[in-house]
């Protein structure tokens, strides 16, 4: 098994890129379905959940190729088979978001409830209630979600109105995708604003779709006839952007993070300049020093725009590290604390009450050896080691960073960093 081993206590210096965002990736790559033509998707990064959704695109019977930062899902040929097996999708959450192109083009669907991070319940309610206010009926059967459009219609789902209970990007995403090809009007309220959802919406028009207010939390959408291939490429991915900031900020480095969409982590940024950071645009990117303390700053996450549950993690190292108390509350995901004893093994002092850690700074991280439980988690520790005065850090456990970032470990290094992947080690 694959480990990342670092040896801390070098500031970061230099310049990064940014890769292709993958939550935006996943969503658009299933939109292919949606049309008989052949798509090409650019700018996507390298990850085991690109591999993972190409595998499931070519089971249902797309040929799907996967090169050097783009994806092209070939033309339909022959017969679609309408399911995604668990096999597939228990790699990966996102798998679920076949479900609604499946059901909008073929009138059916059969789709393993899906899998994914370990970070608490996340289910899929509101996809199907959406889905049924559009005339589907679904049925749970062993697993898997059966669904089929309405036989008055010829299979084919109707517009409707439908209010999520709660925020969801990927429910949001499903939603979009079913409607498009619905009859008549679809009109989705408190939606998800994040900008992948945005970048999903713009795919789809260029696609021949006619959906309004994506990134606002009421998106209207006007179903086709038909929808023509496309050729996109995705925006850059905010989180990793985020990532490489605070492991700028975390060793007192000077980094500029190239093509990182500074628009889409205002919530991020304003928490990390409160902490002592200096975070200024620079050409199409950002560059982020510190060269003074870390200050404690409280932070409670929230849906976009708001600070992002995926950087929690990353920013509790930060604070680890910080002069005083802080307090890190999660409103999104009921277990996304298990990177807190790992940190505490490398000597943070993290104490967890219910859904907040209360985080005192401590003079120094020292080196350990790490499990990592989840995506973010694992990006956490990979900081953590970077800080890590003394001794090594080996992370174990990196299929799961390696669904969400590119070759982090070689950009890192690319930074300064003393930071390797071996191989290897019994986890």
């Amino acid at each position: 098994m694959d480990a990342i081993r670092i040896r801390g206590g070098r500031p970061l210096h230099g310049r990064v890129r940014v890769s292709g965002a993958k939550n935006a990736a996943l969503p658009i790559l299933c939109t292919a379905l949606l049309s008989s033509g052949e798509s090409r998707l650019r700018n996507v990064p390298n990850l085991r959940d690109i591999n993972t959704l190409a595998a499931l695109l070519r089971f249902l019977g797309r040929d799907t190729e996967v090169s050097e930062g783009v994806v092209r899902v070939g033309a339909e040929q022959g017969t679609i088979r309408p399911e995604a097996p668990y096999e597939l999708v228990k790699q990966m959450r996102a798998s679920v978001l076949v479900l609604g192109p499946l059901l909008a083009r073929y009138g059916k669907a059969k789709v393993s409830l899906p899998g994914g991070c370990a970070i608490g319940a996340r289910p899929i309610d509101q996809h199907l209630k959406g889905l049924e206010a559009m005339g589907a009926n679904i049925e749970l059967d062993r697993g898997y979600v059966i669904a089929k459009g309405p036989k008055a219609m010829g299979g084919r789902l109707h517009g409707a109105e439908y209010r999520f209970d709660v925020n969801t990007v990927t429910g949001t995403e499903n939603l979009m995708m079913a409607a498009v090809l619905a009859k008549g009007r679809t009109v989705l309220d408190n939606c998800a604003r994040e900008p992948e959802v945005e970048e999903l919406a713009h795919t789809l028009n260029k696609m021949g779709a006619k959906v309004q207010g994506a990134g606002t939390s009421q998106i209207r959408i006007e179903g086709v006839e038909a929808l023509e291939a496309f050729d996109h490429a995705i925006v850059a991915d905010r989180i990793e952007a985020g990532t490489f900031m605070v492991a700028a900020a975390a060793t007192a480095g000077n980094v500029l993070i190239e093509q990182a969409p500074m628009e889409h982590l205002e919530g991020f940024i304003s928490k990390l300049r409160d902490a002592g950071c200096r975070v200024e645009r620079e050409g199409d990117g950002v560059r982020v020093t510190r060269q003074g303390p870390l200050h404690p700053v409280d932070v409670t996450t929230a849906p976009y725009p708001d600070f992002p549950t995926d950087m929690q993690a990353q920013f509790m190292v930060l604070m680890c590290l910080a002069q005083g108390r802080s307090v890190i509350t999660e409103t999104i995901f009921e277990n996304r604390f298990m990177h807190v004893s790992e940190l505490a093994r490398m000597g943070a002092n993290i104490e967890v009450r219910g859904n907040a850690a209360i985080v005192q700074g401590v003079a120094a991280l020292s080196g350990a050896s790490v499990m990592a439980t989840d995506l973010r988690a694992s990006a956490s520790l990979v900081i953590a080691g970077l800080v890590a005065s003394s001794h090594e850090t080996d992370v174990l456990r990196v299929y799961h960073l390696d669904r969400g970032y590119e070759h982090i470990e070689k950009k890192l290094a690319g930074l300064g960093a003393d930071i390797e992947r071996i191989s290897g080690v019994r986890a």
